[in-house]
């Protein structure tokens, strides 16, 4: 994938600040962070979606994620970090290349500031959950 920015990136044709890597995961900062330290961890092989990615690199991705989250989290002196992964044009994500963002978090620091929650009505949880469900058989 020559055109994808990150498969370069894991493949060393374009320089990065690199975190951590082995043979399946690189973690580096992102170069438009929204806080210092701000991180990404992508799997070396190209996928562009978290369901298209076979299980065995989620893994190696959820063992990279956790412990860089951490460091990131230490070094950063964060009182926190989210941890977010944007699926599709819809859902935000602009490389498509499957990568989880580590946010570390200042208490106070106004990032993501409103969270657009609601409630379902009466009888609507039940049969969404049922929709999904059935994707889950297929």
């Amino acid at each position: 994938m020559d055109e994808c920015v990150f498969c370069r990136i894991a493949a060393g044709k374009i320089p990065s600040a690199k975190i951590f890597e082995n043979e399946e995961v690189l973690a580096f900062l992102d170069i438009g962070p929204v806080s210092d330290g701000h991180t990404l961890v992508i799997p070396k092989r190209h996928y562009s979606r978290l369901d298209e990615c076979p299980a065995p690199t989620l893994s190696s991705l959820a063992a990279a994620l956790s412990c860089t989250a951490g460091a990131v989290q230490k070094a950063m002196k964060a009182d926190g970090y989210n941890v977010l992964c944007n699926n599709g044009r819809a859902a935000g994500q602009i490389v498509e290349h499957l990568h989880f963002h580590i946010i570390p978090r200042k208490t106070g620091d106004g990032l993501f500031r409103n969270w657009p929650s609601y409630s379902y009505p009466e009888g609507k949880a039940a049969q969404i959950a049922e929709q999904i469900r059935r994707m889950l058989e297929k």
